[in-house]
């Protein structure tokens, strides 16, 4: 008993930490690859379920997991790039997501690099949160395409390689942006074990987005595993870059409360994904953490 109460743990902070690291194959900074991946996803982001011109893929190999999100954004390409091009700006993104407990932009030795603490569960103090240092890369800043990179070489129970990977851009002579959020993880034998842990237990009856078939009433059925983890990450962290885009035509003083009720809001409208808290919960909690952030933990 012992053992699987460590191994549900385990499974629960690679989980939680793979919402917070992300990126797929590496990319491959085009501008022209990612225009040509707009017009075949074009009927998709047209007919999209989520309300909005959006679609998510997922895929799972023996050791590493990836997800992908597409979106059109009703933002600028010069809004949506000088946003993301700062580490700090990053941290207020990730902060959001409801288990990111700290997120604080340093200079490192090898560059700007961001400090994170992951919990468990939403409630956990940070002190026992766990650590992770993303490097952070600037890829491309160009008129016509925008790239940025975070990347950390391993993380708890035998996972690694966490990547984050944000690509956009412009459409409609730049007054609209076509973003490519991007994340992966890898995993060994101790991590597999993990997440087999996760799925027979908190996690047997979490679902993605991807719809797998219908059911007797024709009702949508959804994918679930490893798959729908990575899924429910992803859109998290879509839903926080755009909430914090959102937040960005409100008065400086009101910012952090706006996209804090956005982040929330949206998340609200995929209850069977992504509910996890009332909102008093999580914005009380979120603006501890918003002026914890202000301060570089040792």
């Amino acid at each position: 008993m012992r053992i699987l109460r460590a191994f549900r743990a385990a499974s629960l902070a690679a989980f939680a930490l793979a919402g917070a690291a992300m990126l797929p194959a590496p990319a491959a900074a085009d501008a022209g690859q990612l225009h040509a991946r707009h017009g075949q996803l074009r009927e998709q982001l047209r007919n999209s379920p989520f309300g909005s011109a959006m679609h998510i893929d997922s895929a799972e190999q023996p050791d590493t997991l990836r997800g992908d999100v597409y979106a059109v954004l009703d933002h600028s390409f010069a809004t949506v790039s000088q946003a993301l091009k700062d580490p700090a700006r990053w941290c207020d993104i990730l902060i959001l997501p409801f288990n990111t407990k700290y997120c604080h932009a340093v200079d490192g030795p090898n560059g700007p690099a961001l400090l994170v603490r992951i919990g468990r569960k939403y409630d956990q103090p940070v002190e026992q949160a766990f650590r992770l240092e993303f490097a952070y890369r600037s890829v491309a800043a160009r008129p016509d395409y925008f790239e940025s990179r975070l990347s950390a070489p391993s993380g708890p129970m035998g996972t690694r390689d966490y990547r984050i990977a944000v690509s956009a851009v412009p459409l409609d002579d730049g007054k609209r942006t076509f973003l490519q959020l991007s994340y992966a993880y890898g995993f060994g034998s101790l991590g597999r074990m993990a997440m087999q842990a996760y799925l027979g237990t908190v996690g047997a009856d979490k679902i993605g987005f991807t719809v797998t078939g219908r059911d007797g009433n024709g009702q949508p059925q959804f994918i679930g595993g490893v798959r729908g983890a990575v899924e429910r990450n992803a859109m998290r962290y879509y839903l926080a870059i755009d909430a914090y885009l959102d937040s960005l035509s409100a008065p400086a003083p009101k910012q952090v409360e706006e996209r804090i009720r956005r982040w929330f809001a949206a998340t609200e409208r995929f209850p069977q994904q992504l509910r996890e808290m009332p909102f008093p919960t999580y914005a009380t909690m979120k603006m501890v953490e918003h002026e914890r952030q202000q301060t570089l933990l040792q």
